[in-house]
């Protein structure tokens, strides 16, 4: 099934959106509540996979959703078709701070593999599907598990990750070593496996871990500055115990505040 080849323009610094241009009959498929805006005449229909099986038959639909399921996304997607007879664009938002990066499949061999929740919408026709790690040590210690997402075709694809996005072009056997979390996705070509950090004390009190992906060229690799994980647990230890955080009270940092966790302590005395 051939691609729909799609214009577009990525919107935005810190919370990005992409502007995708559907020609008559043209498509994109999005991942499930990434849809920012869209013109008239841009219909949607909700299906199992990605999109790129509708032609075929109800098991090829199930395998489609089953590989998604087996990534943590969801089983369907959300397919956006210009049923018009002009130009219309559809708009898809990023779910948290970071970049969105255009991916042309056709210039990176047709296929390229991302963490699990990377993707965010692409041109109809683009397979997602499903890579296992063959080494056991990436599998188990990678931050992604033994799944990624692979995405198969020769359209655009756009991927979302955390802070600052920045690719490398590996040349053969040169070596990247990266935090595991910091990992968007690779070519086929890359060789990817995991590395102990070495020596107790950096093991134990480094602050990065015990393992760090070791990335070998040839090929393209992208990276995240900020993987939502390192967020999560940042936001996670401030906020406060009494919300269910892991951080102090609210008053933290504030002489105030310390004043008041002393007389409210004392205050507790007199019951």
């Amino acid at each position: 099934m051939g691609m729909d080849v799609v214009d577009y323009k990525v919107y935005g610094a810190e919370m990005q959106f992409v502007e995708i241009e559907l020609d008559p009959a043209e498509a994109a498929v999005g991942e499930a509540g990434s849809m920012f805006y869209m013109e008239d005449n841009i219909t949607m229909e909700t299906i199992f996979g990605d999109g790129s099986a509708q032609q075929s038959g109800f098991l090829d639909k199930v395998l489609g959703a089953g590989k998604r399921l087996l990534t943590g996304e969801s089983l369907f997607t959300t397919v956006y078709t210009n049923s018009g007879r002009e130009k219309r664009k559809v708009a898809f938002g990023a779910p948290y701070p970071g970049k969105i990066v255009p991916i042309n499949l056709d210039k990176v061999g047709g296929s390229f593999i991302c963490q699990k929740d990377a993707f965010l919408c692409a041109a109809k026709g683009v397979q997602l599907g499903i890579a296992f790690q063959k080494k056991l040590g990436a599998g188990f210690f990678g931050g992604e598990g033994f799944i990624m997402q692979k995405l198969d075709g020769d359209g655009m694809a756009f991927l979302h990750a955390g802070g600052t996005m920045h690719q490398r072009n590996l040349k053969p056997g040169e070596t990247l070593r990266v935090d595991t979390g910091c990992l968007v996705g690779l070519q086929n070509s890359v060789d990817y496996d995991i590395e102990y950090v070495g020596g107790i004390k950096t093991a134990l009190f480094g602050g990065e871990g015990l393992f760090f992906a070791t990335l070998r060229g040839p090929g393209a690799v992208i990276l995240q500055s900020l993987p939502f994980s390192r967020l999560a647990s940042r936001i996670f230890a401030a906020a406060p115990r009494s919300q269910g955080g892991g951080g102090a009270s609210r008053e933290e940092g504030s002489v105030l505040g310390g004043l008041g966790s002393i007389i409210g302590g004392l205050g507790g005395d007199d019951d």
